[in-house]
């Protein structure tokens, strides 16, 4: 019995090796429950748009917007995934309203 042939995976070199976009955002089915206690905020001046954001993002929350990223809050879970990657420190994690009311 032959088996079927296999190919080794090869890591993508660079991010622009990724296809993007992979899904766009808003194709999840669960809106965030509330229980987000940050949120992530784009600074546009530092951002240059290279989507490492959005290839680690695990909800899949951040899309090109007219004006730059976004991030889709209605599923963001505030997890900071995005700001811990970004080598720009363009996103920053600003706390929810009323987080303390």
């Amino acid at each position: 019995m032959n088996r079927p042939s296999t190919v080794r995976y090869q890591y993508p070199k660079a991010l622009s090796e990724i296809p993007l976009p992979i899904a766009q955002a808003g194709v999840l089915i669960d809106i965030n429950s509330g229980f987000r206690t940050s949120r992530p905020v784009f600074d546009h001046e530092k951002c240059v748009g290279c989507m490492s954001c959005y290839a680690v993002c695990p909800e899949g929350t951040i899309y090109r917007g007219e004006s730059g990223l976004q991030v889709d809050y209605d599923f963001c879970k505030g997890c900071g995934i995005c700001a811990k990657e970004c080598r720009f420190k363009a996103i920053s994690m600003v706390p929810e309203e009323g987080e303390n009311e």
